[in-house]
């Protein structure tokens, strides 16, 4: 089974990963953590070790198995041993006597025919194929809640560096408009305010600064460690496209792979066979009995002598009236399994919009990045002109600042495009039914420890 399979192997994973969730300890003294870098992947291995969301899903899917071997248990043989020993003491006209009465029996009953139990069996072998896709919805989510705090831990930190970035751009015209001022080619206008825009920077920056600590405290609940290592970020040098697949063939995916859908399957398989069960209880049971006797009365004054008995027995229950309980019961079991039908649905509509809508936006965020780098390239030459002629007393302050907020606005939004692309392709991923690990894997591809905002948010 392909659930049963990814779980034993996220099971592995958490012994290989061991050594991994333990790097950041391994830091050499007096070298800083900031120092290292890590990954998606990474902080995913350590996730899975950490993350209650996952531990959880585990234990779910083995409690799944754990209840279906119980509910196995009542179609087995059932053997009991039976002893007692009484002290008799009996007294009339003629005898005041008192003696010892022991006994011992092995009994085997073995159910030949019970439709009830078997229908309660089949119930329960569905619930656990339904904990094992459970487990894997709770992996999925975990991972794109994962990937989710990653990249806004990114988006806070680049927001940082953009803010710091046109606080020295702002800075720097402040600074020419001052030179300018002092030789009267400039008005105090301008000189302040580029001042009163300085100033808002900075205020941004503290800001900025306290959400880059608030995300990595986000991502610190997941991973269950702090994590003070630099991000990995996305390459410059990558091309950021959606598979060549249709959309056709990721619904189809989606509807054949989704675990969620998967888990509402086997809920609705649960469901009948919960009403199969409760209809049983209309029909007959079967048994078969084997039994061994050994009794000893009169242990001590010889009453009687030991008797040996074995008894071997048919037996049939044939249920005939039980106040109507049994049919209000099948009556409720058929509304559960209505129930259980139309959450099936819903959940399959649900997979089929967000398929949809994870590769529509992924697939219009990897065109919109290509013009949002020429928009960046040209906000950076209208900015690099105006200061140019602010030299030349062609523009005033104003330009310029309008210039340089247009250039750190285009900045903004490619790498917003960028992070929304590889949230969507994640989310498409998650909700076709793709493995986890495969998931984070391939967009780990795209990101790189040489890479960085600075190219960014250097001017």
């Amino acid at each position: 089974m392909r659930a049963s399979a990814v779980l034993l192997g996220g099971l592995s994973m958490l012994a290989a990963g061991a050594a991994l969730a333990q790097t950041p300890a391994a830091t050499p003294t007096g070298v800083s953590a900031s120092t290292f870098s890590t990954d998606l992947m990474q902080l995913y291995r350590e996730a899975r070790l950490e993350d209650p969301r996952v531990l959880a899903s585990f234990a779910q899917a083995q409690a799944g198995q754990e209840h279906q071997r119980e509910a196995m248990g009542a179609l087995l043989p059932q053997i009991s041993l039976n002893a007692g020993t009484n002290r008799i003491h009996q007294e009339n006209d003629l005898v005041q006597q008192s003696y010892d009465s022991e006994n011992y029996s092995l009994v085997l009953r073995q159910y030949l025919y019970n439709k009830a139990a078997w229908e309660n069996y089949q119930k329960f072998k569905s619930l656990a194929r339904q904990s094992e896709s459970q487990a894997l919805e709770a992996q999925a989510e975990a991972t794109i809640e994962l990937a989710r705090r990653y990249f806004t831990a990114l988006v806070a930190e680049d927001e940082l560096e953009l803010v710091r970035a046109e606080r020295r751009t702002t800075q720097k015209s402040l600074d020419r408009v001052n030179a300018l001022y002092e030789k009267q080619l400039a008005l105090i206008t301008d000189q302040l305010d580029l001042k009163a825009r300085v100033d808002l920077l900075a205020a941004q920056e503290l800001d900025a600064r306290n959400q880059a600590s608030i995300s990595r405290e986000a991502l610190a609940e997941i991973v269950g460690r702090p994590v003070k290592e630099k991000l990995n970020r996305i390459r410059d040098d990558v091309q950021l496209r959606v598979s060549a697949q249709s959309l056709e063939t990721w619904v189809r995916e989606g509807i054949a792979l989704n675990p969620a859908l998967k888990a509402n399957e086997s809920g609705v398989e649960a469901a009948g066979a919960a009403l199969r069960s409760g209809k049983g209880g209309h029909y007959p049971t079967l048994s078969l009995s084997l039994s061994a006797q050994e009794t000893n009365e009169g242990y001590n004054n010889a009453l009687a002598p030991r008797t040996d008995s074995y008894v071997a027995g048919i037996g049939v229950q044939v249920p005939l009236y039980s106040g109507g309980s049994t049919s209000a019961r099948v009556r409720g079991l058929y509304q559960d399994q209505i129930i259980a039908e139309q959450e099936l649905e819903a959940i399959r509509r649900r997979v089929v919009k967000e398929i949809t809508s994870a590769y529509l936006t992924a697939n219009s965020s990897g065109e919109k990045i290509s013009a949002s780098r020429n928009a960046l390239a040209s906000a950076q030459l209208s900015r690099v002109a105006a200061e140019k002629a602010l030299d030349y007393g062609m523009v005033n302050a104003v330009d310029v600042l309008t210039s340089v907020r247009n250039e750190f606005r285009a900045r903004r939004d490619l790498l917003k495009t960028q992070y929304d692309f590889v949230t969507n392709v994640l989310t498409l991923n998650r909700w076709a039914g793709k493995p986890p690990a495969e998931s984070v894997e391939s967009v780990n591809a795209w990101l790189s420890p040489g890479s960085s905002s600075q190219n960014l948010t250097s001017p």
